[in-house]
């Protein structure tokens, strides 16, 4: 139905729209969105490609990429790349994000003084979408700041800052597998949109019709895009290694980049803090938007399987730390040896275990200094371990802990309560932050952390995770997982929405022999015992849902992935120190009653969705 010239025959494509729909080869989503690509202007230029899947029956691919409209989740808008599709990432879908990100901004600030930050990763076409991004910004009127060559988000988030900019736009897909890519939006603050902004730049996406650029070399040459990646490095590596404290330097240390940008922050982190043996892990050296020689070419920090072969190559030259962050290096993961033994084996460390650590190391440095007060504060997220909390209360500073997922809400707190008395913000899922220079995570910085915490350790005899052990000791053994239920397709959001409200109006009565005492639900902001009625309570808003059970410290959180097709389950318990015996069997009792929730939340999803 369509020629070599792309021409193709309107009435005879949207009749086999219509039949396909009909048939149910198509989701009424897919039609809809499918018949607005064939018939609306603003869609003209890709109307041949959607016709021409029509015509050769490609009835699968059509419904994956235009059975709903690509949302704005916790990391921004992100999704599977593919060149036609309202729920796909392409230079429409990218170009809509980066006009309604610019016509928002301009209706808040104004036209004057218009300046956005861009930065890319190593995945395929970023470098494409970032040039995509300047040339839709300096076509509204901004001067655009390019990070030319891969940089991380975090580099990104303080060079709004740094630049004065009114927004910025990172284009990275995180830790998503290799045919994902994304844009990130921010707003002056460095910090990812919250609300209003978050609505508003949604709504100016929406309702995005014409898609203005002005030619990138054009833009270069007339100095509307400043390339000002070597400015910026200097004085993003200057920032992290303020947050740096005196100590040991005397560590070995593997580094992988998992493929990613890391190179770029981590590295020169590391070195000017004086951590001069460290050996970047050859097989994940080389940028490399495939993720190869990593399992599942997922390059996922939070991943277990991911440090298997850089532990082997530790073994070999006797190394004491491994650090990987994930491809666009604002999360990090670390293995080390289990004790300080010849022979020890090694092991790696959850998101909560690596923030548990950093946050006592920042407090005790801070207290060491004289600097700490009762007016500083931590900040963490409601899916976050709590003995971060109970570390924080032990040296009388606050805690500010009823956040919703996403380091946005760690970064808007800080500008809420004030930077001044900022230490540390910490998320479960790898996500780390001290000093003032950035509203992201940063797997720099916490690298630079880790490696001096690691060194006085070391110095004194034992490993990060004896360090743990003491802290367990100290504060009561935590133990904390996570699983998920993945619901992909056009089914899938119903059936989330479905299993998030039987959580919501028929949860289970019991878990793992618990009784379920509390039932909280974020979204609607009210609270319940199981066949109680429901009372209101104050919280933040959200698409979550909180199971308390009879045991002390353990809970279940529930709720749908911002950024993916699946339902997560975060699971906690938890031992008081008064009760330990022994760490060891305590351990491995937490870990069985984790399994258990697990097991048991698994069957009532496939019983409730």
């Amino acid at each position: 139905m369509t020629n070599s010239t792309g021409k193709f025959d309107m009435t005879a494509t949207v009749a086999l729209l219509d039949k396909a729909g009909a048939d149910g080869k198509l989701s009424a989503g897919a039609v809809k969105n499918i018949r607005d690509w064939l018939t609306e202007p603003r869609y003209a230029e890709y109307a041949p490609q959607v016709a021409k899947h029509l015509a050769a029956g490609k009835f699968q691919e059509l419904d994956d990429v235009f059975w709903t409209i690509i949302p704005f989740g916790t990391g921004g808008r992100r999704g599977k790349m593919y060149p036609i599709g309202s729920n796909a990432i392409n230079d429409r879908t990218i170009g809509e994000s980066a006009q309604g990100l610019a016509d928002y901004v301009k209706s808040v600030v104004g036209d004057k003084n218009l300046g956005c930050a861009i930065a890319y990763d190593t995945r395929h076409q970023s470098r494409h979408f970032a040039e995509l991004c300047a040339e839709i910004m300096v076509a509204a009127g901004f001067t655009v700041y390019f990070l030319d060559g891969y940089r991380s988000t975090p580099e990104l988030s303080f060079a709004v800052r740094y630049k004065h900019c009114s927004c910025g736009i990172m284009v990275t897909a995180s830790h998503n597998p290799p045919n994902d890519n994304a844009v990130k939006a921010y707003w002056s603050t460095g910090g990812q949109l919250l609300p209003p902004h978050d609505t508003g730049v949604i709504d100016r996406v929406m309702s995005t019709t014409t898609i203005h650029r002005t030619p990138f070399a054009e833009a270069l040459a007339a100095g509307k895009v400043i390339m000002c990646q070597d400015e910026v490095d200097r004085a993003y590596i200057s920032a992290v290694h303020g947050q740096a404290f005196p100590g040991p330097r005397e560590l070995k240390i593997i580094y992988s980049p998992l493929h990613g940008v890391g190179a770029s922050a981590v590295i020169p982190a590391l070195d000017a803090n004086g951590f001069k043996d460290v050996e970047v892990f050859g097989p994940h050296a080389t940028p490399d938007g495939d993720f190869p020689n990593v399992p599942k070419h997922v390059s996922n920090p939070e991943n277990k399987e991911v440090f298997d072969s850089i532990i082997v190559r530790a073994k070999e030259v006797g190394a004491d730390l491994v650090l990987a962050s994930d491809p666009d290096c604002d999360r990090i993961g670390l293995a080390a040896p289990v004790h300080s033994r010849d022979g020890a084996p090694w092991a790696t460390m959850t998101g909560n275990q690596i923030g548990v650590l950093l946050t006592d190391y920042l407090l005790e440095r801070w207290k060491k200094s004289g600097k700490l007060t009762p007016d500083h504060y931590i900040v963490k997220t409601l899916v976050t371990t709590e003995m971060a909390r109970r570390i924080a209360d032990s040296y009388g500073v606050t805690t500010a802990g009823n956040l919703q997922v996403g380091f946005k809400y760690i970064g808007g707190t800080m500008d809420e309560r004030g930077p001044d008395k900022f230490v540390f913000g910490t998320e479960e899922s790898h996500g780390y932050l001290a000093g003032q220079y950035a509203r992201d995570k940063d797997a720099a910085v916490a690298a630079m952390l880790l490696a001096e915490l690691a060194a006085q350790e070391k110095s004194a005899g034992q490993t990060l995770h004896e360090k743990l052990d003491a802290l367990y000791w100290q504060f009561g053994c935590h133990a904390e997982s996570q699983i998920s239920v993945t619901l992909p397709g056009s089914e899938g959001m119903a059936q989330m929405a479905a299993l998030m409200k039987k959580f919501r109006t028929d949860p289970p009565r019991e878990l793992a022999g618990d009784k379920v005492t509390r039932v909280r639900d974020y979204l609607n902001l009210v609270e319940h015992a199981p066949g109680q009625p429901a009372k209101p309570f104050d919280g933040p808003v959200g698409d979550m849902v909180m199971l308390e059970l009879a045991r002390e410290g353990t809970y279940v959180a529930v709720r749908p992935s911002g950024t993916e097709p699946k339902v997560k389950f975060y699971m906690f318990t938890y031992e008081p120190a008064e009760q330990l015996h022994n760490l060891e069997t305590t351990k491995a009792e937490l870990a069985e009653r984790l399994a258990a929730l697990g097991r048991d939340l698994t069957a009532f999803s496939k019983v409730g969705g």
